[in-house]
């Protein structure tokens, strides 16, 4: 058989099922990850907002494989990142805080890089799928220093505190300042005849909330809030950005061997009376704070459909864009290939975990722990770590019946509490 044509006549007889990774390994597709910042997990159109318009992923879920009961491990964008880059938990890879502790400048700084070196200590996928010969550029939201930290080929990140290098620096310019970083990045790599690895993590919707006044304008007569009004319209604006990487890869004839996720850091909800986040989000153990969709395309290999019963976590990316690529996830990564519909179905709990803003011990993730939960097909257990927070409670919820997790059930079902707790202290002790 000729070669060119044995791997589409493969996923035909397959009917575009649990597809053998190894078998389509050889293509080495081009990888896309999408991450919006700071976005809840309801907040797009074919999630079923009633105003907020996402025209470009609205199309995008409709040619994807969309989980709706996705979730990120920690609810702060820093351990999030680093989890996606990783396929590791925050307890894992250490970066569990988004700053270290509030101590004088020096020492401050001196904590900061000290927290940046977990990044080389463990595999990254830059790293791994350069391996493959591929070449990948970093955009966006980055807080490991240098791109090139990350195993980056390429980026925007410098990372230099003395040129206000923290959270993304120059990278952070990206969608809001337009695209054409990225479509360079495209063009060489295309050039070169290489695959491309593609972290695309604007600084959207995230704030500052100040979308172009002709997108605000279509969500101002919808709310009597001007800071609603203002992040509905990031919203938008970051869909509109989303678009344009989108269409770039459709002319420059790429989507069909391009594998595109997409994700976001963490929730938010927006406060109506102040340009601040609700507390049951961001930084939060609430769904608010960790649920998202989580998108996954591959025209021609991956069937679209929409899957409201599975979990997935971003920690699963990892797995998944390796297996895809001829790659073995490593021993440490916990996560499973969004692919794989049998390991899919079998999973049937994940967990995360919740840290301070600013970590206590930079060297000690237990000591920065707020809470550790777990989602058990539909239970949702919160447990509080008392050190931390001494007046938290443990907390149940059946996420399906009450998925604003509004009724706490823990003192009617202590026999499920008792039973969850063990998963979670089977998964990390938290100590």
């Amino acid at each position: 058989m000729n070669g060119k044509w044995f791997v589409p006549v493969l996923v035909l007889l397959l009917g575009f099922g649990s597809i053998s990774t190894a078998a389509i390994a050889a293509e080495t597709p081009n990888v896309v990850m999408i991450i919006s910042d700071d976005q809840a997990w309801g907040d797009f159109g074919f999630m079923g907002h009633p105003v907020v318009k996402t025209p470009n992923l609205d199309k995008l879920a409709s040619q994807s494989l969309v989980f709706t009961r996705g979730y990120v491990p920690s609810s702060l964008c820093r351990p999030s990142l680093a989890s996606m880059a990783t396929g590791l938990y925050p307890h894992q890879h250490k970066i569990t805080s988004n700053d270290p502790p509030r101590v004088p400048r020096e020492e401050f700084l001196r904590q900061r890089q000290q927290m940046i070196d977990n990044i080389d200590r463990v595999p990254t996928l830059p790293r791994l799928l350069a391996k493959k010969g591929y070449v990948s550029m970093q955009t966006g939201k980055w807080w490991e220093g240098h791109h090139s930290r990350g195993g980056f080929t390429s980026g925007m990140t410098h990372g230099d505190p003395k040129r206000g290098g923290r959270h993304g620096d120059a990278g952070l310019k990206i969608g809001r300042e337009g695209m054409q970083p990225i479509c360079d990045f495209i063009d060489g790599a295309v050039d070169s005849k290489k695959p491309f690895f593609l972290w695309h993590a604007p600084f959207m919707p995230h704030l500052p909330h100040n979308p172009p006044p002709k997108i605000l304008d279509k969500y101002r007569d919808k709310t009597d809030s001007i800071h609603v009004a203002r992040y509905w319209a990031m919203c938008d604006w970051f869909d509109q950005t989303t678009g344009e990487l989108l269409d770039y890869l459709d002319r420059k004839r790429l989507s069909d061997n391009t594998l595109v996720l997409f994700v976001v850091d963490n929730g938010w909800i927006q406060q109506p009376n102040s340009g601040r986040y609700a507390p049951r989000s961001k930084q939060s153990q609430y769904d608010g704070g960790i649920r998202c969709p989580i998108m996954i395309r591959w025209p021609g290999h991956i069937k679209p459909r929409v899957d409201k019963e599975h979990l997935a976590i971003s920690i699963d990316f990892a797995p998944t864009i390796l297996d895809v690529c001829g790659l073995k996830p490593t021993p440490e990564m916990q996560g499973i290939n969004l692919l794989d519909e049998k390991a899919v179905d079998r999973r049937k709990a994940i967990f995360g975990e919740i840290f301070q803003h600013n970590a206590v011990d930079i060297t000690d993730p237990a000591t920065s722990l707020r809470y550790r939960w777990c989602i058990d097909g539909s239970w949702k257990l919160i447990l509080p770590n008392k050190k931390n927070e001494p007046g938290g409670v443990v907390e149940l919820y059946n996420v399906i019946d009450d998925p604003h997790e509004k009724k706490n059930l823990a003192g009617a079902e202590p026999e499920r509490v008792k039973t969850m707790r063990a998963k979670i202290d089977a998964w990390w002790p938290g100590r």
